[in-house]
Parts: C-alpha cells; sequence; structure tokens
C-alpha cells in the first residue's frame, strides 16, 4: 500500500471529536510509523480522491442530464396521479378524454384553413415606373431568379395600366384586385390578368417556386397590353345602344 492509500484509510478511521488526533501509517514492519496531523491528512485524502482513476466510471454530462430530466419527468407524474382521484389509473383516463375531446373537435372543425392569399399590398416601397419594374424584372431573370422576377414583372404590368390611366392608382391595392378593375377594360386579357395575379400570389404568399415559363407568361402578356386599346364603358353602351335601334328597325 502506498503513502496515499494508507492516507486514505487513516482518514476514514479518524475519529471526527479528536482535532489533534495524529495518524500512525505502518511503513513496514521495523520501520517507525509516519505522524501527520489530521487537517493536513484529510487534504492529503482529498486529493487523493479527486485522481481520475476514481472517476473513470463516473457517468458523463448528457447521461447526468437525462437522468436528472427522467427524475423530473417520474416526480411530475407521481405528483399528478397523487391528485388525480383515482391515482395513476385515473390520471390516464383524464389523458384519454382529453386525446378524444382534441380529436372530436379537428374532425369537427377540419384543418385549419389560411386566410386569403393576397391579402398584402401589391406595392410595398417607394412608387417606381413601370419601365424600372421591367428593368428590375429582367435583371432577376438574367439571374434565374425567377419568383423575384414574376413579381416584378406584375408590378410593371399594374404600374402600366395606371400610367396609361386604365387603373385609378390608389395604394394598397392587391394583384388579384388589381386583375379585377383592369379586366373590366381589358375585357379580351381577363383570364390571363386572374392568371397572371394566382401567379404573383404563388410565389408571394403561396411558398410556390415559379420557373422560366412562368416569367415568360407574364412578360408576353406585359407586351400584349401594350397593344391591346381600352374597351371605355361609354363606348360599350353606344355599341349596345345603336345594336338594340338596329333590331327596332
Amino acid at each position: 500500500m502506498g503513502l496515499a492509500g494508507g492516507v486514505l484509510t487513516a482518514v476514514l478511521a479518524l475519529p471526527r471529536a479528536n482535532e489533534t488526533a495524529v495518524l500512525a501509517l505502518s511503513r513496514g514492519e521495523g520501520e517507525p510509523p509516519v505522524t501527520i496531523p489530521r487537517d493536513p491528512a484529510r487534504e492529503a485524502a482529498r486529493r487523493e480522491l479527486s485522481k481520475r482513476m476514481y472517476h473513470e466510471n463516473d457517468p458523463g454530462l448528457l447521461e447526468r442530464a437525462l437522468n436528472a430530466f427522467w427524475e423530473w419527468v417520474d416526480k411530475l407524474f407521481s405528483a399528478a396521479s397523487s391528485a388525480t382521484p383515482g391515482g395513476a389509473l385515473g390520471l390516464l383516463v383524464v389523458a384519454l378524454v382529453a386525446v378524444a375531446v382534441i380529436g372530436a373537435l379537428w374532425w369537427r372543425l377540419g384543418t385549419p384553413r389560411r386566410g386569403p392569399t393576397s391579402a398584402a399590398p401589391l406595392f410595398d416601397d417607394r412608387p417606381r415606373s413601370a419601365a424600372e419594374h421591367r428593368a428590375a424584372a429582367e435583371a432577376h431573370a438574367a439571374q434565374g431568379h425567377w419568383n423575384q422576377a414574376v413579381q416584378e414583372r406584375m408590378r410593371a404590368i399594374v404600374r402600366s395600366l395606371e400610367e396609361r390611366a386604365l387603373l385609378d392608382p390608389r395604394p394598397g391595392r392587391t394583384a388579384d384586385e388589381a386583375a379585377a378593375e383592369a379586366g373590366r377594360t381589358l375585357p379580351a386579357h381577363t383570364d390571363r390578368l386572374r392568371a397572371a395575379a394566382r401567379d404573383f400570389d404563388d410565389v408571394t404568399y403561396g411558398g410556390r417556386t415559379a420557373g422560366s415559363e412562368t416569367y415568360q407568361r407574364l412578360s408576353q402578356l406585359d407586351r400584349d397590353l401594350e397593344r391591346t386599346r381600352p374597351v371605355l364603358a361609354s363606348s360599350t353602351h353606344s355599341t349596345a345602344h345603336n345594336a338594340r335601334q338596329g333590331a327596332a328597325e
């Protein structure tokens, strides 16, 4: 047995009441004992026990954390079962009833639905011209950023209609509202305008990804609208009136 082992053995057997006691360690037959005061012996034992060899089998940090967590869960369930009539069985019944209620509500109400997809305004920054929106769209398309290209092209379409006085400039207008309003003066393109608004909503609010085909479709619509003459309400009324007058004659 080494000196440290002897110190540890002696400290464990040391009387606590005697603060001035000394340790007698055997160093072998015929050799005088070694005497160590109580406090140095205690410090020597503490240093000995702090060595790695005594802690090789101690649980790691993760294992200690898991053990503490499961102890907490066990105490929580023990407290819940003691507070519930019927103990653990009563707690199980309460849990099953809660699950059944949640399932019934889910079946009755269905999956929560999202609100309207086009709730945000079409333009969210400083006013820019249709030409500026087209330039931004082309820049995004050149880099393959199709979502941003589709957004900017739709903004270019709406801004162009506002610049031509086919739409009244109105802050907060959504893509769906712009398509519906533009369709009344450009009836030949109503379906394409609505499809463009849906494409804008899909990439902006629906989490979908656009491709080059979507962008080319909006670009072609933009060019076609530039060459289209609007159908004004007065001309439509005059045409209908002439048609009715001719039929009466």
